[in-house]
């Protein structure tokens, strides 16, 4: 029998964390609930989830600190579940590596929609069985192409790996996907709102447009760390990005 997939809600309002870990349960994951950031911390190095629900106001350690170390030990879907309205909130939250982002109060409802959004995304480390599958929606048919880019800059689909000039970047699910859909369409310039459809895959996709810069922001950051001569990705000024080859 596969493993059930699981999942870490952090969450200080007990109530919440329990509405959550229920409706998390019934969706076919083990869902275990830590009401601080140091429990959070230790429960996901001792899990190791595939989801995490992060409140962003913890009574010891902030939200977004605990959301920049679960990225370095852990690629799995976050999704920050917090009351803070402010756009620089949503950024922040999603500049340190959250896949999306929930302003409370929210109905649960929308919280499954978009978990099951997340985990339409390609995964390499995730298996799943028919009957796994009903609880969170059908993945996409894989890619006939699989390895996509140029001699410069590879990316593999199937490994869900990115090479610059022979060397690895780490990116998070969200940068790979987004530079998936444009090193799939060459010299073609994608709107960002065709970015957002093709990448959260869902009705319920973030409420602003600047959560595509936010991700395409870190993603150029890390490829230029890793090439600091190259200009894959272009914005093209009221429209959207568009990735230019590096091949002749």
């Amino acid at each position: 029998m596969m493993k059930a997939r699981t999942a870490v809600v952090v969450e200080d309002d007990r109530d919440v964390g329990d509405a959550i870990c229920q409706l998390l349960d019934l969706a076919g994951f083990d869902a275990v609930v830590a009401h601080t950031g140091a429990e959070a911390l230790a429960m996901i190095d001792q899990v190791q989830p595939d989801l995490v629900t992060l409140d962003l106001t913890l009574p010891d350690i902030d939200g977004v600190e605990v959301c920049r170390r679960i990225r370095t030990t852990s690629d799995c879907y976050v999704i920050v579940v917090s009351g803070r309205t402010a756009e620089v909130d949503r950024l922040v939250g999603l500049e340190v590596g959250a896949d999306d982002y929930l302003v409370k109060p929210f109905s649960m409802r929308e919280l499954q929609a978009r978990v099951a959004a997340l985990f339409r995304r390609p995964r390499t480390s995730d298996v799943m069985g028919a009957a796994e599958q009903v609880a969170v929606a059908d993945p996409p048919p894989p890619d006939p192409t699989s390895a996509l880019g140029c001699s410069d800059l590879t990316l593999d689909r199937s490994a869900r790996e990115v090479l610059v000039s022979g060397e690895e970047v780490d990116l998070t699910r969200t940068e790979f996907d987004l530079l998936a859909h444009l090193v799939s369409n060459p010299g073609v310039v994608v709107a960002r709102e065709d970015l957002m459809r093709a990448v959260w895959a869902s009705e319920f996709v973030p409420d602003s447009t600047h959560v595509v810069d936010v991700h395409l922001a870190n993603l150029r950051r890390k490829l230029r760390k890793a090439a600091s001569s190259n200009e894959w990705i272009r914005t093209i000024r009221g429209v959207g990005f568009r990735f230019d080859p590096c091949c002749p």
